[in-house]
């Protein structure tokens, strides 16, 4: 539950928790923005907790509508001798969390660090041999993804954002594989009917892109000199139908 400040929801109201693993201001703060904005979302349907800035507490997943986990640049296939204390910790509450949201069937959306914790709490393969850089890729649903209720409909390829070091690299019988790119298999996936995992961000616009480029430059995505090219292409690319996976996650959510 989080913590005496920010009080529980009232009695009937069930707004979404965003978990947030950004200790950088700039980058914490529009991605709290892009939730609600491409989630179609009002203030007080969102909550957010900054993990990076104190522990998570239980979370009673009755009080929720559904939890949005967003990215940031922890790897959960780092080495622990590379993990600082709050990295570890995080990475310990998320666990715990995760495994009650799996077994529950709880609504939740990771967005691309979220491959990497719900992918190692069901078992999947995570390390870096699938790497992307930052900038638009190309997304191509699988079979399945057209009967699912947050990718139904959507185009059997589009342009989306991303950028991360590692990925699934096989994933255990019961999950459901969503989509691939060509250089990331696993590009998204379904465990039980509502726990959902994107490697792309469904949270980002270009604007959004841009900021977090401006922020992570130095964090060995991409070569800091390229900064401006990046921005500039994210800015030229047609990446509108991500959104509309978070967008039908808060709406098929809502309660």
């Amino acid at each position: 539950m989080p913590r005496r400040e920010d009080p529980p929801p009232t009695a009937g109201a069930r707004p979404f928790l965003l978990l947030s693993i950004r200790a950088e201001p700039a980058a914490a703060v529009d991605e709290h923005r892009s939730v609600l904005r491409l989630g179609a979302l009002a203030e007080n349907e969102l909550r957010a907790i900054n993990l990076t800035q104190r522990p998570l507490g239980h979370v009673d997943l009755d009080d929720w509508s559904g939890i949005i986990l967003g990215g940031g640049p922890y790897n959960v296939s780092d080495p622990i001798a590379a993990k600082n204390a709050t990295q570890r910790r995080v990475e310990a509450e998320l666990s715990e969390l995760t495994e009650r949201i799996v077994a529950a069937d709880f609504p939740f959306l990771g967005c691309c660090y979220g491959v990497g914790t719900l992918g190692s709490a069901i078992g999947a393969a995570i390390d870096r041999t699938h790497g992307e850089p930052v900038g638009p890729l190309m997304v191509t649903l699988t079979d399945a993804a057209h009967h699912d209720p947050l990718f139904a409909d959507l185009p059997a390829g589009f342009a989306a954002y991303g950028g991360h070091k590692e990925a699934a690299t096989r994933l255990p019988e019961h999950a459901v594989h969503l989509a691939s790119s060509p250089d990331c298999p696993v590009q998204a996936f379904r465990v039980g009917t509502n726990v959902y995992a994107t490697q792309f961000h469904p949270e980002l616009d270009a604007e959004s892109l841009c900021t977090r480029i401006d922020v992570y430059r130095d964090f060995g995505y991409f070569d800091p000199s390229e900064a401006s090219a990046l921005q500039a292409t994210a800015r030229a690319t047609d990446a509108q139908h991500p959104p509309t996976i978070l967008k039908r996650f808060t709406e098929r959510y809502r309660r």
